[in-house]
Parts: C-alpha cells; structure tokens; sequence
C-alpha cells in the first residue's frame, strides 16, 4: 500500500506538474545545488544527471526530495524560495503567493504568533519540549559535543541547526587545520544565536535525531549536566 506523502513533501505533490514546468528549462543548475547541499546522494545525483530530458530531470529531483525526510524536504523548499533560484526559474514566483508558503519553506515559527502554521506542513525539529528552566549549554559542554561529530559536520549544521553554508565556509576559513575547532565554533554559533534557548537538552534533542550519524549514548552527559 502507498504511503501517502506528509508536510513538505505533500506540498511538492500537489504542485509537482508546475514544478516541473517551472524547472524543466534548467533542470542542471537546480541540481547542482541539490547536490551541493547533499539534498541527493551521489548516485541520485549521478541518475539524474545522466538523463537527455529537462522534463525528466525536473521530476526526479522532485520525486527523490518527496522520499527523504522532513528536514531535508524543508530545506529544499527554502531553496527553492532563494534570490538566485528564483531569478533562474520565474515561474516558481507562484510560491510566494501560497498561504504562509515563506514559514513553510523555512520551517520556523514566526515568533509575533500572528500566523498559525498548520503541524502537517511544518515538521518540528524538536521532537521534546525544552524545559523553561533547563540551563544554558556551556562551552565546556560544546567542546565535548564537538568530539562525537564527525565529517557529516556541514550537514548537521544546516539541517539540525538551521546554519547557512555561507556561515559554515566562513568557519572553515576561520579554521583550516582543526576539525574539532570547526565543530566547536559551528555550536558556539548556534549557542550565541538561540541565547537563552540554547539549552544542552535541546542540543541533544537536535542532535540525537536519527538522520544524524551522532553514536547514541555518546552525548548523553548534555541530559545529565543540565
């Protein structure tokens, strides 16, 4: 039986065909930047590119976003919405007429709480309530957290965290030499940006998810240091 498609991946259903019109023109610059966000794996990427047919090529790529999970589905839905995309591919404009079709894309909540976003279309990242008075990760704490996370780094920061790749390569150049340092800023990154909500149970929640290749157990002491 069919697994009916949920969230994000719901919307690309709906509006597949206009998609693949809006995209068949250039089908090779859209990919090129789902493969550069590791949206595709390498032999998703490789099927798609081997294909003759824009209209081919426009499909698959959005019936393997339709099959991956939610935050990936998220963060393929805010490509879609950027500057250059857009100028490349005018007919996706019609994106922005959708009812809260911006908080969708970017998967967050608006915090004035004048627009509701329906739980179907917007996945939550936190599958735990963080507690109102759980404290605040320490560097000490992030330092140990950077240990378990390994060469994935770049795909936890944007999916997990929410981190542009402009802020990841800016942390790259900051730290040519260090993995573990590159890690450890794109946390104390995080940490700065949620300020009172960066809290070490809602850095476990975020990373303890099972797309995330962080060893279960691993980071454990962030529950029992908070």
């Amino acid at each position: 039986m069919a697994v009916e498609p949920a969230g994000g991946a719901r919307l690309i259903q709906k509006f597949k065909l206009r998609l693949i019109d809006a995209l068949c023109g250039d089908p090779d610059f859209l990919l090129q930047h789902c493969h550069s966000s590791r949206l595709l794996t390498q032999k998703e990427y490789d099927r798609i590119k081997a294909s003759a047919v824009p209209w081919d090529k426009a499909r698959d790529i959005l019936d393997y976003m339709m099959s991956k999970d939610k935050n990936r589905v998220q963060i393929f839905l805010s490509l879609l919405k950027e500057k250059d995309i857009q100028e490349a591919f005018p007919k996706l404009e019609f994106l922005k007429e959708l009812p809260l079709s911006q908080s969708i894309a970017t998967g967050k909540k608006r915090k004035n709480g004048k627009e509701k976003q329906p739980e179907e279309e917007v996945p939550r990242k936190q599958p735990h309530k963080v507690k109102k008075r759980s404290r605040t990760v320490t560097e000490k704490q992030l330092m140990k957290v950077a240990r378990h996370i390994g060469t994935d780094w770049k795909e936890v920061g944007r999916v997990a965290l929410e981190i542009s790749s402009v802020k990841l390569e800016q942390i790259v150049e900051e730290n040519p030499h260090s993995h573990r340092e590159r890690v450890f800023s794109m946390l104390r990154l995080w940490s700065m940006r949620e300020k009172e909500l960066a809290s070490a149970t809602r850095l476990h929640s975020l990373l303890t998810q099972e797309e995330f290749a962080v060893t279960p157990g691993s980071i454990d002491f962030l529950l029992e240091e908070s």
